[in-house]
């Protein structure tokens, strides 16, 4: 049984009851979301474009790579394509899957598809009008650090920059 205790713009709330491999019935909360998609930009094999971006959950600003929630029936790959030229002003010459996973399976459905994105050219960015952010270029060594002492937080991006950095260091 499903009773849907909040539906949203982003995300729907459900309690469910269901019976679990064990036979035991229990209700849970699980949040439903469409799915999102992610994309590590390399300036160049030493450089990577991240994003400083405000996020009232995490109180305050984050260091993120670009990344959407996908439209229903939407190829993830398009919506990393189009997530990257809106939040930092990039298309993609070049565009490679990197992983998909779970953000948090305890709660919610959510699964992030993750891509790297190479070869570069520059538009223009097409903020929304809810994104405040700051594009900043570092060496995916100093990013590396941010991971390691705390700087960067942001699961996605984490994720992403070490799938990258792991990659690299095995060509």
């Amino acid at each position: 049984m499903v009773k849907t205790i909040y539906k949203g713009k982003v995300v729907t709330l459900n309690l469910e009851t269901v019976t679990l491999p064990n036979g035991a019935t229990v209700e849970l909360e699980v949040v439903r979301h469409p799915g999102a998609a992610a994309i590590v930009p390399m300036k160049d094999e030493h450089t990577v474009i991240l994003i400083r971006q405000f996020r009232l959950a995490a109180g305050g600003f984050i260091y993120e790579i670009p990344a959407g929630k996908l439209y229903p029936g939407e190829d993830p790959r398009l919506c990393a394509e189009r997530e990257l030229e809106e939040e930092i002003g990039y298309r993609a010459g070049t565009i490679e899957k990197l992983e998909t996973f779970f953000t948090a399976p305890g709660f919610t459905d959510e699964v992030m598809h993750l891509f790297k994105a190479t070869n570069l050219i520059k538009t223009a960015q097409k903020l929304d009008h809810d994104e405040v952010l700051e594009v900043i270029e570092i060496s995916t060594e100093k990013a590396m650090s941010w991971v390691r002492d705390g700087t960067i937080r942001d699961a996605k991006t984490i994720i992403g920059l070490q799938s990258v950095y792991m990659r690299s260091r095995s060509q």
